[in-house]
């Protein structure tokens, strides 16, 4: 549907027919950490989110399962990790 609080005449996800959806009724803006992804959009020289209405919540236990500019590190990288130098100690 259509924003009509703060992001008026864009697509926004959270609108609904009685109006914003999110707790307060309008978006928030973005977190300094959010600034490079590609989820960000500019309206009225204030910057959003379009995949959450309150970005700074997805930073507070780390990083942002939706942030484009941070690549995730994933546990098959880690896992693969061979140790060099090590011998195997024969049995006597």
């Amino acid at each position: 549907m259509q924003c009509e609080t703060l992001k008026t005449g864009t697509e926004c996800a959270f609108m609904a027919k009685s109006g914003c959806g999110f707790i307060g009724g309008s978006c928030r803006s973005i977190a300094e950490k959010c600034e490079g992804c590609e989820r960000v959009m500019s309206h009225n020289e204030t910057k959003y989110c379009l995949a959450f209405p309150d970005p700074s919540v997805r930073w507070r236990l780390g990083n942002c399962s939706m942030a484009t500019h941070i690549k995730a590190a994933s546990a098959k990288a880690e896992a693969s990790k061979v140790r060099v130098g090590q011998q195997k100690q024969k049995k006597k």
